[in-house]
């Protein structure tokens, strides 16, 4: 049956996520959903990924704006829309409201990235920068709601946006029966929701579960009746909220939803893992769900499970620098700290003997005047690039026996 919210909000089931699927047919990607031997290997289950990233604007947030926007009346789409984001919601609102010859005002916080901002009005969005947080960028969006007769566009707390986002669970359903577990990354809620309520008519037998990074566990810590405490960075920003939607909140919690939580070293795995392994660039959010499955393999061991890549958006450097870090961690990448005598051709002999054990030197630091401890010594640091971790240990066993003195740094 259909889940009722509480108060005076409409039902949403499974015929509210089917409409919303005949309604945004055409304007939104049907992504692919493949099975990933990667991430399944480090699980010990059958994993398969729902790409939306794909979608035009890199990330799921089209399929909710779409769904919303076409069911404004006509007096609605000739007024003009507003909505306040700082990311993919908003380069999904400008998108369909491009196509549909809506006007959109896009409000995002003046610490948004430029190319954020660049992205929203390359899609015909009007942009207006306010406030320094996105709370005061969402209470100068419902003053412009106000003021112009703008309709607000709500990135997670409204009916139509939460049957636009279910419409992944059905197509996740078709493209692969028999699926015994799911898992949704949760921002404000909206996408967790829609699923939830759709699967749980099409496909009651299958576990749905969220997955919050552990510095913003909002609403697993609603669903278990405690106050909200969030806070700190995370490569995972577009789901670190802090008021979830109500709505999504209300049914979510009739369903008996789990929200599981991860930590951020996880969503850095995760986005590694899919970007080597699968060959799938993630942002952190996107990252969420495998980031579940490699924090929690119990729950998933031997069993179907699919997760969506929701969102690809992720800065380059940002994306190098995990990749780094998940080098340094595997131990493929070694950084070595030698204090070495300064004469000829022991820079020549160190490097010689790490390519004899088959290490690459990548990077070189060499500190003669000021950091060496005395002036008949050499500071010298290298990164070096390894097959694994055995062959770094053989590596440094090697520079021991050659009676240097070597660290890991």
């Amino acid at each position: 049956m259909p889940v009722a919210a509480p108060f005076d909000l409409p039902v949403i089931g499974l015929a509210e996520v089917r409409a919303a699927a005949a309604r945004i047919q055409g304007a939104v990607l049907r992504t692919p959903t493949i099975p990933c031997h990667a991430v399944g290997r480090a699980v010990g289950a059958e994993v398969w990924l729902k790409l939306d990233n794909l979608q035009a604007t890199g990330a799921f947030k089209e399929r909710g704006a779409a769904n919303r926007l076409a069911l404004l009346s006509a007096r609605e789409k000739a007024a003009g829309v507003v909505a306040m984001s700082a990311g993919n919601h908003a380069q999904a609102v400008a998108r369909h409201a491009s196509l549909l010859g809506i006007l959109a005002t896009i409000v995002m916080p003046r610490f948004t990235p430029s190319t954020k901002v660049v992205r929203t009005e390359s899609w015909g969005a009007r942009v207006v920068l306010h406030g320094e947080t996105l709370a005061e960028a969402a209470a100068h969006a419902h003053e412009l709601a106000l003021r112009e007769g703008l309709t607000f566009i709500h990135p997670y707390d409204d009916p139509g946006v939460i049957a636009g986002q279910g419409t992944m669970a059905l197509e996740m359903v078709e493209d692969v029966p028999e699926l015994q577990a799911l898992v949704f990354p949760v921002g404000g809620g909206g996408l967790l929701a829609g699923c939830a309520v759709a699967l749980a008519e099409l496909s009651p037998a299958t576990k749905v579960y969220g997955v919050e990074v552990e510095g913003y566990p909002a609403m697993a810590q609603r669903l278990a009746g405690q106050p909200v405490s969030v806070g700190g960075p995370t490569i995972a920003e577009g789901i670190a909220v802090r008021d979830v939607g109500e709505t999504p909140h209300a049914l979510l919690k009739r369903l008996g939803i789990e929200v599981l939580v991860v930590p951020e070293r996880a969503v850095e795995q995760g986005i590694a893992l899919l970007a080597e392994g699968a060959k799938v660039v993630a942002e952190g959010a996107g990252a969420a769900g495998v980031a579940a499955l490699l924090a929690h393999p119990q729950r998933f061991a031997g069993r179907r499970v699919a997760t969506p890549v929701c969102g690809g958006n992720i800065d380059a450097r940002a994306l190098s620098n995990v990749l780094l870090r998940q080098l340094l961690r595997d131990g493929r990448i070694m950084r070595l700290h030698f204090d070495i005598p300064d004469r000829p051709g022991v820079l020549s002999d160190i490097s010689r003997r790490i390519a004899d054990a088959g290490g690459n030197v990548i990077e070189v630091k060499h500190q003669q005047l000021f950091g060496a401890p005395t002036v008949q010594s050499t500071e010298l640091e290298l990164m070096v690039e390894v097959r694994d971790a055995a062959q770094g240990n053989a590596i440094i066993a090697a520079m021991e026996a050659a009676q240097y003195r070597v660290r890991r740094g």
